[in-house]
């Protein structure tokens, strides 16, 4: 019985030894097969980064190149503003200097009905004079100096507004 016991004992320990010996291939192949998924989300996981990071990068460049045209033309905007008021303020003194020399007189038109008596401007040119038809009559030149004034000012308003209007179309995006 010993001589059976024994071949029964290798055999037992034969199939013990086979059991061990497929669980660890079972074990081994499991971790390799579980590796690879774990490989191919990280792959996957890696790839929708870089893509997420790349589409980031582009907006970004997109935007900068937006504010970079839109600082362009502000600056080109600024420019052409400046330029008008100067030209604005230029003309406003040659007229300032023009009545200052007398060498410009402003004059009104005068009311036909208002003026009465001996205090009227006749209606009729005289041999000097180039101004035909209605009554006419001249502004003192301290007077004229401060209508050029306010007129400047006004140039000066609607420059100024026309450069905010054209600020306000662009950011906005309306044409």
């Amino acid at each position: 019985m010993k001589i059976d016991a024994v071949k029964w004992g290798g055999v037992l320990l034969i199939i013990l030894a086979l059991m061990a010996g497929s669980a660890w291939a079972s074990w081994a192949w499991q971790a390799n097969a579980y590796g690879q998924q774990l490989a191919a989300k990280e792959s996957a996981y890696q790839t929708e980064r870089t893509d997420l990071a790349n589409a980031n990068a582009a907006q970004v460049l997109a935007e900068q190149g937006k504010r970079l045209a839109l600082e362009q033309w502000l600056a080109a905007s600024d420019q052409a503003h400046y330029r008008a008021l100067t030209d604005a303020k230029t003309t406003q003194t040659r007229l300032r200097d023009r009545i200052a020399t007398a060498d410009l007189r402003l004059s009104v038109q005068l009311d036909a009905a208002a003026a009465t008596g001996c205090d009227a401007v006749q209606t009729t040119t005289g041999a000097g004079s180039v101004v035909y038809g209605a009554r006419r009559a001249q502004l003192d030149p301290a007077h004229a100096q401060r209508i050029i004034g306010i007129t400047g000012d006004g140039d000066q308003g609607l420059i100024a507004l026309k450069a905010c209007q054209a600020y306000a179309k662009e950011v906005s995006g309306t044409k």
